[in-house]
C-alpha cells in the first residue's frame, strides 16, 4: 500500500484533525477512469483551498446489506481501491463498515453527522448518479441542499464515456462477462487482472499439450470462458511475461472445476513463481472441446502464434511512441 495514503477502518479511528477535507464518497469498485476523474478533481479542489483530499468508501458493498439478492460480484478489494486513489493524490481514505444500523441513517443524518461532522468536509464531490441515505432517498440535488445547511459545497462530476458508453463498474462487469476485455480495459484505464497463488496441476498439460501455471484465485469476477492474450507478473518482483491464458473447465479432459491456466511464452528463469497477477489483454477465442489432446495442442500452438504476433505489434507501437534517445 502506498505510504502517501492514510487508511482508517471506521469512524472510531478518525483523528480529531481529519479535516478540513475535500471529500468524495462512493463504492469506487474497480477505480475506473470515471472514478479517477473524480479523485483528480478532489485533489485539485483540496489544493486550491488548503484542505485534505479524502475519500469515503464502504465494506461490504451496501447492496450486500440492503439487497443481497442484487449485490454485485466485486472487481476489487477495498485496499486495492485505496491504492488506486493514492495514485491520483488522495491522501486519506475511510473504509466504513456498512451495517444494517448505518443503512438506516436518513440523508440528513448522514450529511450532518458523518460528512460535515466526523469527516469535516468543506467540499463534497460525487458522480452524477450518487445516491445516499436510507432507501437511497438522497441524490445530488438533496446533497447540495444539505451542504448549504451544514457548511460544505457540492460538486457533481459528469460521467465519462468510452465509445459512446458511459463508464461504470456495472458496465465493466458486463463486458467482462462477455469476454470483451479490451473495451473493459479502456474503461478501467489499465488491464483487468486477477491475482492468486500458483496451485499444483494434474500434470496433463506438460505431458499432452503445453505446460501451464495454474492460478488459485479468490477473485469474484473473471472474464468469460475462453482463451486470452495475457501478461503474467510474478509478485516476487520478476519482470512481466507474455502469456496465453485459458479460463474454463478444460472440456477436452472432462474438467469439472473452473480453472485459470497460463502458458508463459518465454523461458522462466530462477525459482518457480508462487504468486501471480494475470492481466487480460485480448480475447482470442471461446473455450471448446476437442476430439483429442493432439487437436487441442495444435490449437494451443496457433493461439501462441497469435499472441506472439500481438506482442510484436505492441512493441512496434511502443517503439514509435517512445521519444528518441539523447
Amino acid at each position: 500500500m502506498p505510504a502517501s495514503i492514510r487508511i482508517y477502518r471506521g469512524l472510531s479511528e478518525l483523528p480529531e484533525q481529519f479535516g478540513p477535507s475535500a471529500l468524495t464518497i462512493g463504492n469506487f469498485d474497480g477505480a475506473h477512469i470515471g472514478h479517477r476523474a473524480i479523485f483528480r478533481r478532489v485533489v485539485a479542489v483540496a489544493r486550491a483551498h488548503g484542505w485534505k483530499p479524502s475519500a469515503l468508501t464502504f465494506d461490504p458493498h451496501p447492496a450486500r446489506i440492503v439487497a443481497p439478492q442484487r449485490a454485485p460480484h466485486l472487481l476489487s478489494a477495498p485496499e486495492e481501491r485505496c491504492a488506486w486513489m493514492a495514485e491520483e493524490g488522495i491522501e486519506q481514505a475511510v473504509i466504513l463498515p456498512f451495517t444494517p444500523e448505518f443503512s438506516c441513517l436518513s440523508p440528513e443524518q448522514f450529511a450532518r453527522d458523518i460528512v460535515a461532522g466526523r469527516l469535516q468536509a468543506k467540499a463534497v464531490l460525487v458522480g452524477w448518479n450518487f445516491r445516499f441515505g436510507r432507501d437511497q432517498a438522497g441524490d445530488t440535488q438533496s446533497l447540495a441542499e444539505l451542504g448549504k445547511r451544514f457548511g460544505f459545497f457540492t460538486e457533481v462530476i459528469s460521467g465519462v464515456k468510452v465509445r459512446g458508453r458511459t463508464v461504470s463498474s456495472s458496465e465493466i462487469r458486463r463486458l467482462l462477462a462477455e469476454g470483451r476485455v479490451s473495451l473493459a480495459n479502456r474503461m478501467l484505464g489499465r488491464p483487468f487482472a486477477v491475482s492468486g497463488a500458483v496451485a499444483p496441476g494434474r500434470g496433463v498439460g506438460s505431458k499432452q499439450t503445453v505446460p501451464t501455471l495454474n492460478l488459485r484465485t479468490g477473485a469474484e469476477v473473471l472474464p468469460a470462458r475462453g482463451v486470452y492474450v495475457t501478461r503474467t507478473v510474478s509478485l516476487n518482483g520478476s519482470p512481466a511475461w507474455p502469456s496465453v491464458t485459458n479460463v474454463g473447465f478444460r472440456p477436452t479432459f472432462k474438467g469439472e472445476n473452473l480453472t485459470v491456466e497460463t502458458h508463459v511464452l518465454v523461458p522462466l528463469e530462477g525459482p518457480p513463481p508462487h504468486h501471480l497477477r494475470i492481466e487480460f489483454l485480448l480475447r482470442l477465442r471461446d473455450e471448446k472441446k476437442f476430439a483429442s489432446p493432439a487437436e487441442l495442442k495444435a490449437q494451443i500452438l496457433r493461439d501462441i502464434q497469435r499472441a506472439k504476433a500481438y506482442f510484436r505489434r505492441v512493441e512496434r507501437w511502443v517503439g514509435r511512441c517512445r521519444p528518441p534517445a539523447e
